[in-house]
């Protein structure tokens, strides 16, 4: 292998002296040397080969990328774990594969390809690099459209890719993948009037009521599109909706592959990233904020509060207010024979239960769905596919899903249906805040916490892990934490489920993720799960109450307590070098 190992290179790295003497890493510096034909990622091996970045180099080949949540999303750079050409090329390749087994007609039907702004054109590293190496190492013809769930429908293709990292840092790209059965898209890059205007069809199927209100509102809306692809379609979304255009962010309303503005293009940060919108708002003296992340798929909104300062919405609290707001305007245009028992609701596992407790309270149905919205649009598709009328579906980091034209979550309409909730409002009287009080008041307060802490060492996170799955003994799971007692563990990692019969889990097994969900004999449910996009162990903790229970103050102390003993006792982030950071 040796031998061949260098190519073209004018030395023959692999020879003494550049052997690393590690049998599996220069097997794997041979395959890069001799597949990649990208002189620049290409060049960044054989450097750390030349100055005997041994270490770097293993980290680099010695391990590949799996799919997450949102397909496969790394650094860009050289390496079988980093995004580059050759890992795209690879992916592609197995894609291709797949799509001919399984679809007899997929040469007819092709594949819908797209990208976002990420990385620079000019440069070896960037999303549209990727996206035109993703058609080139197909075999078949592709269609370098816009990737997004309409797009691949109307089409009638197999499967969409779409190049892109969505909120994660400006160093990061990714690889979705959508099949036409499921669901996972983005927002399109390059504007076109064909699908703009089919956008526009996407947006005139929602339920309107207040149209004419919406025209007359006194409110003014300022929107931030984070340097993303958002602007042109939350400007559009408004107009469909009878509202004036929301007022945008100039510093941030165009794409910029570097988030000049932010250092993080994530709004699920809160007020240290949406700085920019509500100082402008301020100025305009506009009361609501929203925000779309880079892809535009999320949404994060503020609301002004009288004494001056913003309240930034959780993804949870937001839910609240949507499952309110959705099952109101179906009750209120809802045509004599509708049965609220053909009404569905979904969230994933690790949000909030608020619509499970709005559902038990109006009679409609509430389902869970593991992480990812690819398993909500999934199962949103079987539901339709069987009758069902879905209203409304969401997942904690601020993704939302208003109807069902697209079976995905969805910044642009969810922007527009945020304003046409607070125009509403306004003619009652009652900010967003107020509505979310109202809600918990009927439905039950519902008080969350989410946090995440920072782990670069797969080994750690694991080693946390099957703690958990051998706490006191081999093969048993803690039963307290700290002095919180617990009541159930379910772990879908492995397919356990302590509170069903069998003791197996009636959500998928998702071996790929980590994933362990504690309930507490208190009531609350905490979840410690690793995150499918970014070197993060996220937690989600949530304290329910009954409507007759009003002590906001009393629930959020426990809840701050036991989150404490859950860090404490389970995650030891001194010992294993966590690295905390608060949302």
């Amino acid at each position: 292998m040796a031998e061949n190992a260098g190519g073209d290179l004018n030395s023959n790295l692999l020879h003494a002296p550049y052997r690393t003497g590690d049998p599996q890493l220069d097997t794997a510096i041979g395959q890069w040397l001799r597949w990649d034909k990208n002189p620049k990622t290409k060049e960044q091996i054989e450097n750390l080969l030349r100055n005997g970045m041994n270490k770097e180099l293993r980290d680099r080949l010695c391990c590949r990328m799996t799919f997450g949540t949102a397909g496969l999303r790394s650094a860009m750079g050289a390496g079988f774990c980093y995004i580059n050409d050759l890992t795209v090329i690879q992916s592609t390749q197995g894609m291709y594969k797949y799509l001919e087994r399984c679809f007899s007609d997929f040469k007819q039907r092709g594949v819908v390809v797209g990208y976002d702004t990420r990385g620079q054109v000019t440069s070896s590293c960037s999303s549209q690099r990727y996206s035109n190496v993703t058609c080139m190492s197909s075999q078949e013809i592709m269609l370098l459209l816009f990737f997004q769930p309409y797009a691949v429908q109307k089409l009638k293709a197999v499967a969409g890719v779409m190049i892109t990292a969505s909120h994660n840092r400006k160093e990061d790209n990714g690889y979705k993948f959508l099949l036409r059965f499921s669901a996972e898209y983005t927002q399109p890059f390059c504007a076109s009037e064909a699908f703009t205007k089919q956008y526009e069809t996407v947006l005139e199927m929602m339920i309107f009521l207040y149209r004419e209100l919406n025209s007359k509102t006194t409110l003014k809306f300022v929107h931030s599109s984070f340097h993303g692809v958002g602007h042109d379609y939350v400007q559009l979304a408004f107009q469909v909706f009878g509202f004036k255009p929301p007022i945008p962010v100039p510093e941030q309303k165009d794409p910029d592959p570097d988030f000049s503005t932010v250092k993080c293009p994530n709004p699920e940060e809160g007020e240290s990233v949406l700085e920019l919108s509500l100082r402008l708002a301020e100025k305009e003296n506009a009361r609501v904020v929203v925000a779309t992340d880079p892809d535009a798929d999320r949404l994060a909104v503020a609301e002004l509060q009288e004494n001056g300062h913003w309240k930034v919405f959780s993804g949870n609290e937001l839910a609240a207010l949507f499952g309110w707001w959705m099952f109101d305007c179906w009750e209120k245009s809802k045509s004599g024979n509708a049965d609220v028992k053909n009404i569905y609701m979904l969230a994933t596992t690790v949000s909030s239960k608020i619509l499970k407790a709005i559902a038990l309270k109006e009679g409609f149905h509430f389902e869970e769905t593991l992480p990812g919205f690819k398993w909500i649009g999934s199962r949103i598709k079987d539901l339709l596919e069987n009758g069902k009328e879905v209203l409304f579906a969401f997942e904690e980091s601020i993704g939302f899903l208003c109807g069902t034209s697209v079976l995905d979550k969805d910044g642009v309409s969810a922007a527009a249906v945020v304003a046409e909730m607070a125009a509403y409002l306004e003619t009652t009287n009652v900010t967003l805040k107020q509505q979310l009080v109202k809600v918990y008041e009927k439905y039950g307060y519902h008080i969350s916490k989410t946090s995440y802490f920072l782990c670069y060492d797969p080994n750690t996170i694991k080693s946390i892990f099957e703690r958990l799955r051998n706490f006191d003994s081999p093969k048993e799971y803690p039963k307290f934490c700290g002095t919180f007692a617990i009541l159930h563990t379910r772990d879908v990692t492995t397919g356990y489920d302590s509170s069903q019969p069998n003791k197996k889990s009636v959500l998928p097994v998702s071996k790929n993720s980590q994933m362990i969900t504690f309930t507490f004999q208190n009531g609350c449910v905490a979840t410690l799960r690793t995150s499918g996009t970014e070197p993060k162990i996220k937690y989600y903790a949530e304290m329910c109450a009954s409507p007759d229970r009003s002590d906001t103050a009393l629930l959020e102390e426990e809840l701050k307590k036991l989150i404490e003993a859950l860090i404490k006792n389970f995650l030891e982030p001194s010992k294993n070098g966590l690295i905390w950071r608060s949302v």
